[in-house]
């Protein structure tokens, strides 16, 4: 036999799904790119209006060192001159101060003289570039020349003071060793022959050789070529501006903002708690997504969709009872929880109302329980007909007792789903003790009717994290669909959600993702405000009753009844093991 119900699994993605499933939530950020692409688009504003009365001018000059022979391959010009401490004195004040004199600039304009000149050095060069910033091109031209010329001129007189310095050094050396030779001369004149002349002899060719060194030195020096180095390239005025035009400037800052709008908007996703696309909801539930419900453009109406204006609706909600109808987890058992995470069960409700509409359209016998007895609302919304004691409520034996719980009290109300069909509901009430209502056996025989022959139960619970209604009735549902927000939900909430129902004995049959309520704020302040007034607002406000109605009665809308539920403090959290 082939098995034709199988179980709905996370479709497997690969990297590209991914890649793409990534940059479609990064365009979810419309407003990060945006302003990014704005701030781009100043800044390229900002650079083409400052740069476009801006001219360089730049002149080049080569260095070399002093030499007797310019031709002589073994000196290395590069091993002679430090190319990072000229770029250095080039940049210095005393250049700046030489170049002032020739331009008549006064003391006061000299650093406003030194800002606009940049010095660098092309890679494996002897070439200092001097490229000079100014807003006429006549003046940059004339102010790169002027530092040209006043760097070489410093250099040159660098060199020649050290010149100097090595001659007189040299000529301090050779003036007494001159002396005595003189000296020596005299002596030697006058001296008979003997050992004692030929000694004096000797000495004299050796102070003879010391002099004759010394003074070649000196003529060596003499003979230099002190030339400090040659310009290359001139410095003419410029005929354009330097900046790259406003055209090009706004591409560039386009660009540039689109960038950081990404990198804004990437930052925003990595640290985003909610889940951004269907593959998040569907990693954090290890459920597929079953459906996304389409936005509701008429402001909210009935929760039964059938009928409506807009088909697309009727057929989501179709398609969604499709799949769990040939899901197997579900078809075995036919029994159904339909809960929210938090907040507000307004889409939940309409969720279970809708999908008890589709299965009675297949013609199944639907049976909807509404578990939400801390504000019931179903009875009020729907269009219901009073019918007798249904068949699944009556306890074996007759009818309950006086001391059986309030709820369920076997009234049984019938819904026209028009051309859907018509399906029962079992109206939620507000009793004094949920817990004790929802574990009681006719409870549980309700849900249990769901085996007999072409019997659906849908169960409709308050909010999975804000009371533990729901999970009281995992364990006789087992099958679990979660309607929920995805931009108003934590993917912590919804892995806490599958934790606690695993943990209870249920399984996650998928989720069904919504947009935002009529009227709902974007944003975690709107949430959280959402879902501290969404039990409020489901139901009209409560005043306290000096009595409770009686069994069987549903309580007027200005009416409280005294510990039934609304009046006790939510559990936020159950976590597993502490049930």
């Amino acid at each position: 036999m082939i098995e034709t119900n199988r179980p709905a699994a996370v479709p497997a993605e690969d990297e590209p799904d991914l890649l793409r499933d990534q940059f479609r939530q990064l365009t979810r950020y419309r407003r990060l790119i945006g302003a990014g692409i704005g701030i781009g688009l100043l800044g390229g504003v900002y650079l083409g209006v400052s740069t476009a009365d801006t001219y360089v001018a730049t002149a080049d000059v080569v260095l070399r060192t002093p030499t007797d022979d310019p031709f002589n391959p073994s000196i290395a010009p590069d091993k002679a001159i430090n190319i990072g401490s000229e770029r250095q004195v080039a940049l210095s004040s005393s250049i700046a101060a030489e170049a002032a004199k020739k331009l008549g600039v006064p003391e006061t304009g000299l650093a406003a003289l030194r800002s606009g000149l940049q010095v660098t050095n092309p890679p494996q060069t002897m070439v200092l570039r001097f490229t000079y910033t100014s807003a006429s091109p006549a003046q940059a031209a004339k102010r790169a020349n002027a530092m040209t010329e006043a760097y070489l001129l410093k250099r040159r007189d660098a060199l020649d003071v050290t010149r100097d310095a090595m001659v007189k050094s040299y000529k301090d050396q050779r003036d007494p060793v001159a002396k005595q030779l003189d000296d020596l001369v005299k002596q030697i004149a006058n001296m008979p022959a003997g050992s004692a002349r030929d000694a004096a002899y000797s000495s004299r060719t050796d102070l003879q050789s010391k002099v004759g060194q010394l003074n070649g030195n000196i003529a060596k020096l003499d003979a230099l070529d002190m030339t400090p180095g040659r310009v290359t390239s001139a410095a003419t005025p410029p005929t354009r501006p330097d900046g790259p035009g406003i055209v090009m400037s706004l591409a560039l800052g386009a660009a540039v903002g689109l960038a950081l709008g990404l990198l804004a908007a990437w930052v925003r996703l990595v640290f985003d708690p909610a889940p951004r696309s269907d593959g998040d909801v569907s990693r954090a539930l290890r459920a597929p997504v079953l459906g996304n419900l389409p936005r509701d453009k008429t402001g909210g109406g009935p929760l039964l969709a059938a009928g409506e204006a807009d088909p697309r609706l009727a057929e989501e909600y179709r398609s969604v009872a499709f799949r769990l109808a040939y899901d197997s987890r579900f078809a075995d058992r036919r029994r159904l929880l339909v809960v929210a995470p938090r907040g507000s069960s307004e889409t939940a409700a309409a969720v279970a109302v809708n999908l008890a509409a589709s299965f009675a359209e297949t013609g199944k016998d639907v049976l909807l329980i509404e578990a939400d007895l801390r504000t019931p609302l179903l009875a009020s919304q729907l269009p219901t007909d009073a019918g007798g004691r249904p068949r699944w409520s009556q306890p074996p034996g007759g009818t309950g007792g006086p001391a059986e719980p309030e709820w369920p009290d076997g009234r049984q109300l019938v819904v026209d789903a028009g051309e859907s069909g018509a399906f029962d509901l079992i109206p939620g009430e507000r009793v004094r003790n949920v817990a004790r209502a929802l574990t009681t056996p006719r409870a549980t025989r309700l849900i249990s009717e769901a085996d007999s022959p072409n019997s659906t139960v849908v169960v409709l619970a308050p909010p999975v994290l804000s009371y533990a209604d729901a999970l009281a009735l995992v364990d006789r549902v087992d099958g679990v669909l979660v309607v929920c927000d995805p931009r108003a939900v934590h993917r912590t909430d919804l892995t806490r959600i599958r934790e606690l129902i695993s943990g209870a004995g249920g399984t996650v049959l998928g989720a069904v993702l919504h947009g935002p309520l009529p009227g709902e704020k974007r944003g975690w302040s709107g949430r959280r405000s959402a879902s501290r007034t969404a039990p409020a607002s489901a139901v009209p406000a409560a005043a306290a009753a000096p009595a409770a109605p009686a069994r069987g009665e549903l309580p007027e809308p200005d009416q409280q009844i005294p510990g039934d539920g609304s009046d006790t403090v939510a559990l936020r959290t159950v976590r597993t093991g502490r049930r």
